[in-house]
């Protein structure tokens, strides 16, 4: 009887193991890979973010002329594909967002393209000063997608 009891301690012990084992390697969070953006002038599009944010084309599997890929450096990638048919209304909430080193430097660049921006609260050519001492500043891509700069750290 106990060597029973003891036979079946190990062999749960192993399962037991063998099943932690498995919870533990299910647990690796998960890392931003891509992000897709839908835009109605590929070219357009792809000078706008090549140009204001000094984004490296990347190559791109499909070469159907429908997309644009860029490197985001560890963060991922940013996909511009082809393909919107009709002007939207974006939320200021969905966003994607880019630090810069400073945002009073950027805001000359946008002057400079003639890019309006604003600041969260929708005051032109206002910046944000966060709680935190973050300056932010918010503008749209040509097609309307809400973009964020900050100096965040």
């Amino acid at each position: 009887m106990k060597q029973i009891f003891l036979t079946t301690a190990i062999l749960f012990s192993l399962i037991f193991n063998k099943a932690m084992a498995q919870n533990n390697a299910g647990s690796t969070p998960a890392v931003l890979n891509h992000i897709a953006v839908y835009v109605s002038d590929l070219k357009q599009s792809t000078v706008f973010y090549e140009s204001v944010f000094n984004l490296k084309i990347i190559p791109e599997p499909f070469h159907d002329n429908r997309h644009t890929w860029f490197s985001l450096g560890p963060a991922g990638q940013l996909h511009l594909i082809q393909g919107l048919k009709e002007t939207q209304n974006f939320d200021k909430n969905e966003h994607l967002c880019f630090s810069v080193p400073s945002v009073d430097e950027f805001v000359k660049k946008l002057n400079t393209r003639h890019i309006s921006f604003e600041d969260w609260a929708g005051k032109e050519k206002g910046i944000t000063l966060r709680v935190d001492g973050v300056k932010q500043i918010y503008f749209k891509d040509p097609d309307g997608h809400w973009l964020e700069v900050n100096d965040a750290k």
